[in-house]
């Protein structure tokens, strides 16, 4: 009888090792295509050639059609990751400042975000079917982070009671309207005075 152990892996280490790699390279390839399309898209809108979006993540043409089959599919994916990083950001400034200065500058990155990414606001209030999920995504990720902050300036008996969170959005959302070729100097005017409005009548 021979005693030797047979070995059974049949190479299953090195191609187990392999898969690994390759989502972890796959994955390294999608962050760089959001952020490269991120980029693309505030500077030559959303229906920018989809090869100066590979050029710029250092991919091919065919990476981005594998990982993104549609335009929309890139687009939806630009904006879900930027409503992510701007609710999270809630949380960051409410640590870092006080209750209405943590505020204020959430809302003016809420408009940075809205106003410099050409076309996904269009996106956002399109009908196409493509976008059907943004608006319930827009809202169910961001009403919140804002709220938490309106709260807390509440609380702190510095903004009035009586606002939405949902009317600051869509409010913030309708002055982009106005904004051409990413100058937001204006509209940061505007959303300032709209923040110094919410102290009106604060203690009653």
């Amino acid at each position: 009888m021979n005693d030797k152990i047979e070995d059974r892996s049949d190479g299953l280490e090195p191609r187990d090792n392999k898969v690994r790699f390759v989502r972890a390279d796959a994955k390294r390839n999608i962050n760089a295509l959001l952020q490269s399309a991120m980029t693309v898209f505030e500077s030559s809108g959303v229906d920018a050639p989809v090869r100066e979006i590979a050029q710029k993540a250092g991919v091919g043409v065919g990476t981005v059609y594998r990982h993104f089959p549609q335009r929309s599919d890139l687009i939806e994916a630009v904006f879900r990751q930027e409503i992510d990083a701007c609710a999270y950001a809630a949380g960051d400034l409410a640590s870092k400042y006080e209750p209405v200065e943590a505020l204020e500058r959430w809302m003016q990155r809420y408009l940075d975000f809205i106003a410099t990414k050409r076309g996904l606001a269009a996106a956002l209030h399109s009908n196409d079917p493509a976008y059907e999920t943004l608006p319930v995504c827009f809202v169910k990720e961001l009403s919140p982070a804002l709220k938490s902050l309106l709260e807390t300036a509440t609380a702190a008996g510095e903004v009035r009671a009586d606002v939405e969170p949902d009317e600051l959005l869509w409010a913030v959302a309708s002055l982009c309207t106005a904004v051409h070729d990413g100058d937001t100097v204006h509209a940061q005017h505007i959303v300032a005075l709209l923040v110094d409005g919410l102290r009106y009548r604060a203690n009653r």
